[in-house]
């Protein structure tokens, strides 16, 4: 059976408000250790890019799951998140969320206090002092990242050893500059030429800053924040997402580019 076919069977299969084969007590239990950093012990979400799961129907949670851990729909924390769960995890979260009770227009989960505030600052002067280590072409948006890191950063990389307080990352996102035919530009060193800045993420780490952030979620100490080209905080922006990305990241200090850094010249 192809995807599209099972995840029409599986529609057909759970069009009842909660499948009946479901546990909704485990799926209760599956929800606040998986999917409340993000989505809310309840269904009711941390940050307004992520959806309420309340009252969905068991189906549909259940088919997008499904679609998510087989690959089909593409999301990336999703579908990293979807290939550990079981065909009953994943019926028994289904079932618990569409049993909770719809969410009010605007509402958002008791979590979303400890998430959106950072105590991330726009490190200034970053070019003179910060390493530069790293580039990144994205085809598909037509961006080039460049990512730097601190002293403190750089050091405890390079020595093998876990990040400390003190430590800062920095990645200016830019618009890759076009052609006449409406195409990144390459470089001559194999990257996008680097057109206007569009905005930059930070991440940082500070004695006793994952405090208020829920254990399922908190990354050690680390906070994040993105930034205007005008290096002012991006309005509408929270930690949530970022959290949740690096959260599986843990052995190498909640990062992505760590072997990276510790390379870097």
């Amino acid at each position: 059976m192809n995807s599209n076919l099972a995840t029409a069977a599986l529609l057909l299969l759970c069009a009842a408000p909660v499948c009946q084969s479901a546990d909704i007590e485990a799926g209760k239990a599956k929800a606040a250790t998986v999917c409340a950093a993000c989505h809310g012990a309840t269904g009711v979400s941390v940050s307004e890019t992520i959806p309420n799961l309340a009252g969905q129907r068991a189906g549909y949670l259940e088919a997008q799951l499904t679609a998510l851990k087989q690959g089909t729909r593409k999301n990336p924390i999703m579908n990293a998140i979807a290939t550990q769960l079981g065909a009953e995890d994943i019926a028994n979260a289904a079932a618990y969320f569409a049993a909770q009770p719809g969410a009010p227009s605007g509402a958002r989960s008791d979590l979303l206090p400890g998430v959106a505030k950072s105590n991330v600052t726009f490190p200034e002067g970053y070019k003179d002092t910060f390493t530069k280590y790293k580039t990144i072409n994205f085809p598909a948006t037509g961006l080039v990242r460049h990512f730097f890191a601190n002293k403190a950063a750089v050091l405890a990389a390079k020595e093998g050893k876990p990040l400390p307080d003190g430590a800062v990352f920095l990645v200016e996102a830019y618009a890759a500059k076009l052609d006449t035919d409406k195409k990144p530009m390459m470089g001559d060193d194999g990257f996008f030429v680097a057109d206007k800045v569009l905005f930059y993420s930070v991440s940082a780490r500070g004695e006793g800053w994952g405090n208020t952030i829920p254990e399922m979620l908190r990354n050690g100490d680390w906070n994040y924040g993105q930034f205007t080209p005008d290096k002012q905080r991006r309005p509408g922006v929270n930690q949530a997402e970022c959290l949740a990305c690096h959260k599986p990241r843990e052995s190498v200090s909640f990062t992505f580019t760590l072997k990276d850094l510790a390379d870097a010249k």
